[in-house]
């Protein structure tokens, strides 16, 4: 029996796959009631095209290509899908070259892009602002994550796969699991458990120079008076040495826009709100952090940078020049709030910039699975079942062939 720890978009997807190679004996496990409680349901909804990805890396591989599966998918279901594009627009001069820095790497990675002016930027956005030249990004487009994974679910419990909620894992003795509800047996296991991903791999003991550091992603919306300035998304240059997009303009499903997210290190994996999520792990975060901080400079210069947006008018002043006919009053606060599960190398004190993937006997742990994780699901669980599953002369049982 295989068994995946984690009922994100990472684990359902893997489950599909097998499926879809014939292998049926597959449990899932989830320590929550509901799916989508973390960050598969609470992204930004944005379906990414391949643009800020080195090309030797694993977001760059399967990023475009999860993007196609991803529509196709929404189209086969009848569900939500907006195909409105997305612009990267500029503020300053400095900014031009890091935007043909991104064209490069799309144009590398097989994405369609196009430089434009500030005339052609005004047909797609006509609110957008920027200064000289925008990159225009027409395969970018808007899902609704939570439809997605509730759909996944049905479909893979109707075709025999047992997901079992309310699950907690408490360690681990030869092949059996041993969770808050008994003893799970497992032939191959695959960890895909998220912001608990390197928790997991240290049970097996894999990967104990990774950990998580949480960033809290903190959105602010437009008042719905204002949502006629948004036609799909606007995203600013961003810092390409740092895992984070920056503070973009996004509509959504529902013809919310929302401003956002933030990228302000927390205090927990679960740190929505001030004080969730606090306990014994709160202080060896907070050690990381505070060695990051003095050790590497991109990690302090994010830091700083962005627990400043948590004034309102620092917010204010980071967007003002990406669009048109705003104000800060027109900026409001929102309930949506996002952790990303950052990994980090202790050793050499940097932040993970790709997926990782470790291998180990008949355990697969999938870490560091952050934007564009959920854009890439598809194609990535292709490649993670063809490459270290069923390459890996195990049978459709998950056992050693």
């Amino acid at each position: 029996m295989i068994l995946i720890c984690g009922a994100g978009i990472t684990g359902l997807s893997v489950a599909r796959e097998l499926l879809k190679r014939g292998i049926s004996e597959i449990t899932i496990i989830e320590k929550e009631n509901c799916l989508g409680k973390h960050a598969s349901g609470r992204n930004s909804g944005v379906l990414h095209a391949g643009i800020y990805y080195t090309a030797d890396s694993l977001k760059a591989k399967f990023c475009l290509k999860g993007n196609m599966l991803m529509k196709q998918y929404c189209k086969e279901k009848r569900l939500s899908l907006i195909e409105t594009g997305k612009v990267i627009v500029t503020k300053r001069e400095e900014e031009i070259p890091v935007l043909y820095e991104l064209y490069k790497r799309a144009k590398n990675n097989g994405a369609q892009v196009e430089i434009i002016d500030r005339q052609e930027l005004k047909k797609i956005e006509p609110y957008a602002k920027t200064y000289e030249k925008a990159l225009y990004s027409p395969l970018t487009a808007i899902i609704n994550p939570q439809e997605i994974l509730n759909t996944l679910e049905k479909e893979l419990k109707s075709a025999g796969v047992t997901i079992k909620k309310g699950v907690t894992l408490k360690g681990i003795k030869e092949t059996e699991l041993l969770t808050d509800k008994g003893k799970i047996s497992f032939d191959f296991f695959i960890n895909a458990a998220g912001a608990h991903a390197d928790r997991i791999a240290h049970f097996f003991g894999i990967a104990k120079n990774y950990r998580i550091i949480p960033f809290k992603g903190l959105y602010k919306k437009l008042k719905s008076s204002k949502s006629y300035l948004v036609r799909g998304n606007i995203y600013p240059v961003p810092d390409i040495n740092n895992p984070f997009l920056g503070v973009h303009f996004t509509k959504i499903h529902d013809g919310t826009v929302y401003v956002g997210p933030t990228a302000t290190p927390a205090i927990g994996r679960e740190n929505y709100a001030l004080f969730d999520d606090l306990g014994f792990e709160t202080l060896s975060i907070l050690w990381r952090d505070l060695a990051l901080l003095l050790t590497n400079k991109k990690f302090r210069n994010t830091a700083f940078a962005e627990i400043k947006k948590y004034l309102k008018a620092n917010f204010y002043k980071d967007v003002k020049e990406m669009i048109e006919g705003i104000d800060s009053k027109d900026i409001i606060n929102s309930k949506k709030v996002g952790i990303r599960p950052q990994l980090i190398d202790i050793n050499k004190r940097e932040l993970l910039m790709d997926f990782l993937v470790i291998k180990e006997s008949n355990t697969l742990h999938i870490l560091n699975a952050i934007s564009p994780a959920f854009t890439s699901a598809f194609a990535f669980a292709d490649y993670l079942v063809e490459e270290y599953i069923l390459g890996g002369n195990y049978d459709k049982l998950g056992r050693k062939a």
